[in-house]
This record gives structure tokens, sequence and C-alpha cells, in this order.
């Protein structure tokens, strides 16, 4: 069985109006992720770990933020997406783990639903999807409540149902 690791992150300034929208869950929040998308940078992160594992590059290779099709685009699809692409090249996701890097807002009762949301969307059990919270103890632009960032690693399979044979 072959399997690989993906590496992937993603930072965003938190501003007002926005809505607030972290792992495919819109949290109750006076700011938000800023970006060209609906700015989930969990499910960005989770984006790149994930075309990094397949070596297919990087989020904005596939989704440009230069292109308009992607303007407010909803990062479920683009990860939906991301998913068919791996499924193409032969590959299945076998795990998830996310560390969030945010003073605010507080993730702990929004960790099970962005869960299980990734779940649905990579087609794994919830059980294999890790959501850490973490804080920067004031120190940075995250400390100060400017940002939200977020470090993921991704584990991905060889899908033997599609081996390519040379």
């Amino acid at each position: 069985m072959t399997m690989r690791i993906g590496q992937g992150f993603d930072i965003h300034r938190l501003v007002k109006g926005r809505p607030c929208i972290i792992g495919g869950v819109t949290i109750p929040f006076e700011l938000g992720p800023d970006g060209h998308s609906d700015a989930d940078p969990l499910l960005h992160a989770i984006i790149d770990a994930l075309l990094g594992a397949a070596a297919l590059g990087d989020i904005g290779e596939h989704f440009p933020d230069t292109d308009p099709r992607y303007k407010g685009a909803d990062s479920k699809i683009l990860l939906r997406e991301t998913v068919a692409k791996l499924t193409a090249a032969g590959w299945r996701v076998v795990n998830i783990d996310a560390s969030v890097l945010t003073e605010v807002p507080k993730l702990k009762p929004h960790k099970k639903p962005m869960a299980e949301t990734i779940a649905r969307l990579v087609a794994i059990p919830a059980d294999r999807v890790n959501i850490k919270a973490k804080t920067m103890e004031g120190m940075d632009a995250i400390g100060r409540k400017e940002a939200v960032a977020v470090h993921c690693v991704a584990l991905i399979e060889r899908d033997a149902t599609k081996v390519q044979i040379s």
C-alpha cells in the first residue's frame, strides 16, 4: 500500500462585515476571515495538505484568487472538488489533523461540528478528523485578535481499486 503525507497552512485577517466560517461551520461572531472566497482557513489548509500529499500543486493553482469564479466561493465546494481530483488520480483520504491558531472566536463548542462537516466532505469517518484549537498567548497578529491561522497534516493512500499499471 502506498501512503503519502501532505502539510497545509493558511492564514486570514479577521475583519468586520464578514461571516466567521471555519471548518465549514458558520460561527456567530462579529469578525470573520477576509479573503477572495469565503476565506475558510481550516478548509483551505486541508485543501493544500491534500493537494500536497498527492503532488497536485496548491490551492492557488486550482482555485486562483484572480479568477472571478471563486469570488465568494463556498470552500466546502472547493474541498469537494479537491477530493474529486484526488479520487481521479487514484487516492483517498485516510485522516486529517489540524491546529487552528486563534484567540477569537473560541472554538471548543464548534470543533465536533467542524470535524463532522470535514469528514462528510472528504468521505471518511469523523473519528479520523482531529481539530485542535490553540492560542498565541497574546503574541503576534493572532494573539492581538487580528488573524486566524491553521496548520494541517493529511494522510492519503492509493485506492487499491484504482491502481494504475504502467
